[in-house]
Order: C-alpha cells, then structure tokens, then sequence
C-alpha cells in the first residue's frame, strides 16, 4: 500500500507535468501567432497614416498627423485636443509622399498656431477661422499639390 506523501508526491508530479505541457502550448500559440501576423499581415487604414488604395481618383482620409494635446498661454496652462484630417488622392505618388514627409511640419503648425492663444482668445475664435488659417499654413509649405479642405474629427478646449 503505497504512503500518503507518496500519492501526494505523484499528484504533484502530474500537476506539474501538465503545467510544463500547457506552458508549452502556449508558448507556441504566441511564436505562431508572432510568426503568422509578420508574414501575413496587411496595413489598414487605421494603422497607417495614409491608405496607398490604388482605386484611380478615389480619394482617401489622411489621418498621419493624429490627436494632439497643446498647452494654452494661460497662466493656469488649459489644454486643446485636436485631430485634423483631409482628403488626399493616393493616385497621386508624389503628394502623397510629401504629405507623410511633412507630417511633422503640420504637428509643428498645430502646435505653434494653436499654443499661441490663451483659452479664452480660443473660445473667441470660430472653428472655420481655425481651420482655414490652418488651411493656409499646410499649403504654404506644400510644393507638389495643396490641401483642398481641412477637418476636425476632434476639436476640443479644456480650460
């Protein structure tokens, strides 16, 4: 008849062969899936700043500048969040890669235009004045084709 700390030392033992195996597995699934995404894997729209769709005059959303959070003038710095897109043409190569060229140059505009206001000269302000001066910066630095309009999916002041 076999020991109380001899079953206990078997059950232990299963126990433990059986968390080997499934750790195991589960190593595997992760190397798998690792292996499965790098291969197989294609860009969407949402994670790539610009959709290269190669539908002739189509125009596509350019979300590459994304949300950005900008510190007011105030003394008590309030807070603006914005994320500003257009509409580009992806038929077009050349504008296209200068617009993911020059998308820290529209951060950078964002930035310094919006940062220079205080919350209450940004209440003040209409958002077609916003975005068309915007609008004018964007284009004044763009050599190969211009924005035609500016949005807003985001346009909030936090003061």
């Amino acid at each position: 008849m076999e020991s109380v700390q001899s079953r206990q030392l078997r059950i232990l033992l299963v126990v433990f062969r059986a968390l080997i195996i499934f750790l195991i597995i589960l190593g595997l699934v992760f190397v798998g899936g690792t292996i499965y995404a790098l291969l197989f894997h294609t860009t969407s729209q949402e994670d790539s700043p610009v959709n290269l769709s190669q539908e002739s005059g189509e125009g596509q959303i350019f979300t590459g500048i994304g949300r950005i959070r900008i510190p007011t003038t105030d003394p008590q710095p309030g807070m603006v969040v914005i994320f500003a897109l257009f509409v580009y043409y992806p038929n077009d190569k050349a504008f296209t890669e200068e617009l993911v060229l020059r998308t820290g140059d529209f951060r950078h505009i964002i930035v310094d235009y919006l940062g220079s206001f205080s919350v209450a000269e940004l209440q003040k302000l209409a958002e077609e004045d916003i975005k068309a001066e915007m609008l004018r910066r964007f284009n004044a630095i763009l050599r190969l084709g211009q924005i035609e309009t500016l949005y807003f999916s985001d346009f909030m002041i936090i003061g």
